[in-house]
């Protein structure tokens, strides 16, 4: 089971009233709109940070690796015109 902590949080008044409207259209308690907005805060922080992670991988070619793809796509190229 969850712990659940009580906290205080200062938020701009008319975003506390456009919360609470929320809260009231989803029938949940302002604490819950708060975890929840939260929790998607944080999952969209780390599918960020995922991203990025995935970009940097795929990051251009340093020189080394420039010259071992030319490398590679010409021995590639004499195997592909070899004759059986």
């Amino acid at each position: 089971m969850a712990l659940t902590i009580k906290t205080a949080v200062s938020v701009h008044r008319d975003l506390l009233v456009q919360g609470e409207a929320l809260a009231q259209e989803m029938h949940i308690s302002r604490s819950r709109l708060f975890a929840l907005a939260l929790e998607e805060f944080i999952r969209r922080h780390e599918n960020q940070r995922l991203l990025d992670q995935i970009n940097d991988a795929c990051s251009p070619e340093t020189p080394e690796e420039k010259r071992v793809r030319r490398r590679m796509r010409r021995w590639h190229l004499r195997l592909a015109q070899e004759k059986p």
